[in-house]
């Protein structure tokens, strides 16, 4: 297991390596005034273009670009977001903790209820669940995210009043802001535990519901109709007929020998979902006007913020790669056969 996760190690700043050439093609179809956003780190800058032109090489050849580029990456300096008005590395720091957050409270129900859900779709194959899991897969899909996250707010917000947007109230953003609050995490619902303000807590939980409800039931969707393929498979093969033959217990046939072997679709899917959240849902954050890194992301395209968008597709494609590496690891220790490839 050691051998197989070293060599995945060693590819990594090979991958990292890609990403990077990968985007900084991409500039090249910027004016040497636009790519010169990404050497500003303070608003002053902007009226010194033409100096940062001449300081960074911006126009020399694109190998030395790179090269003074990627050193200025490796020390964290990926330019001015003017959308955040702040760095862009502070930018990421700051709207990231509130994606990672919300990624928690959707992803855990997810797998589970999708797991939970998918398994009982197989076992009990053209039954009742298995139906009733179909048509909820069917319908949950049958719509896109931003048409129930519209639903969502019409109904609890609009109509119920249940689960406002946003992040917190006024009051208690007013109180996270103040001296008397320490924050630990930078994770509301967690900070507020640990300052032990049990309000807080729950003003924070009731605007994660919204967002949260619209991409458990989307994603959890897809979940369920991709464990249930993978476990109807599995229950077809020769050992899963054997394993009953010898009279094992049916629990212990379908939890210990058929959805272990069921689960490397399930674990591609989950860590792709996971990279995804963690990488900001868009339309969900800026329906329910969630401060998170995909709500920024999606606002630095808008106004073209150069350095916003440049550091928010570094920030989604390092956490792809790191996303692709966990995955491979979790297949190693669910199938031993994969670490002898």
């Amino acid at each position: 297991m050691g051998t197989y996760v070293a060599r995945r190690l060693l590819l990594l700043p090979l991958v990292a390596f890609g990403v990077t050439v990968l985007i900084f093609a991409l500039l090249q179809f910027l004016s040497p005034a636009q790519r010169a956003a990404l050497f500003v780190t303070n608003p002053n800058q902007l009226a010194q273009i033409d100096g940062i032109i001449r300081k960074y090489g911006l126009d020399k050849p694109a190998h030395v670009q790179y090269w003074i580029w990627l050193k200025e990456l490796a020390r964290g300096d990926l330019g001015w977001s003017q959308t955040a008005r702040m760095p862009t590395s502070a930018a990421i720091g700051t709207f990231f903790p509130a994606t990672l957050e919300l990624t928690i409270y959707i992803f855990i129900p997810v797998v589970l209820i999708g797991l939970w859900l998918g398994t009982k779709a197989a076992v009990h194959k053209d039954r009742f669940v298995d139906h009733f899991s179909r048509f909820v897969a069917i319908s949950l899909r049958g719509l896109p995210s931003f048409v129930w996250g519209l639903v969502v707010l019409m109904v609890f917000y609009g109509w119920l009043a249940w689960f406002p947007p946003g992040r917190l109230s006024l009051e208690a953003d007013l109180y996270v802001k103040s001296p008397a609050f320490r924050p630990y995490t930078h994770l509301l619902t967690l900070d507020a535990l640990l300052n032990g303000q049990v309000w807080v807590f729950l003003d924070a939980l009731r605007h994660i519901v919204g967002p949260a409800m619209t991409l458990v039931l989307v994603e959890m969707a897809l979940l369920v109709r991709v464990t249930r393929s993978s476990m109807l498979e599995v229950l077809r093969q020769d050992y899963v007929r054997t394993a009953r033959a010898k009279g094992l217990a049916e629990p212990v046939v379908i939890n210990r020998h058929a959805r272990r072997n069921a689960l490397i679709p399930v674990v591609t899917l989950s860590s792709l979902l996971f990279v995804g959240l963690l990488g900001g849902v868009v339309l969900a954050e800026t329906i329910f006007n969630y401060p998170g890194i995909g709500k920024w992301g999606a606002e630095a395209a808008v106004q073209l913020d150069i350095p916003g968008v440049t550091g928010f597709g570094m920030f989604v494609a390092m956490l792809t790669v790191l996303g692709n590496l966990a995955a491979d690891i979790l297949y190693a220790s669910i199938d031993p056969r994969i670490r002898l490839q």
